[in-house]
């Protein structure tokens, strides 16, 4: 795994942020590629992957003081370019554990409460 990792790594390092004919080339790709293409068929793999990647943006939350909302912090998680294969890791691993193992997994589906 770690090799993988290192793999991606130099691969990202190799990659320039624009050609010669000035085509924009996404430097995470990859890692997309390595998120989007990894399979889930371990229960525990995927039971880790569902208590790791969390329901909702850990970030999002309302400051309040008194019973007054001062400001509200937006979820910032879709800031994260590498977001949505994230998300769909989460999914594919719910799926997994839902369809293939047969378990309930409504446990991974609530958001923690707010600050």
């Amino acid at each position: 795994m770690l090799s993988l990792v290192l793999h991606i790594i130099k691969s990202i390092q190799h990659s320039v942020a624009a050609s010669s004919d000035g085509v924009i080339v996404d430097s995470l790709s990859p890692i997309r590629q390595w998120l989007n293409s990894l399979e889930i068929s371990n229960p525990a793999f995927a039971h880790w992957l569902c208590r790791v990647i969390p329901v909702q943006c850990p970030f999002e939350r309302d400051i309040r003081l008194l019973g007054r909302r001062l400001l509200r912090i937006p979820p910032l998680c879709k800031l994260n370019p590498l977001y949505e294969e994230v998300v769909g890791l989460r999914l594919r691993a719910l799926c997994y554990l839902a369809d293939d193992c047969g378990e309930d997994v409504r446990r991974y589906c609530h958001s923690r409460g707010h600050v």
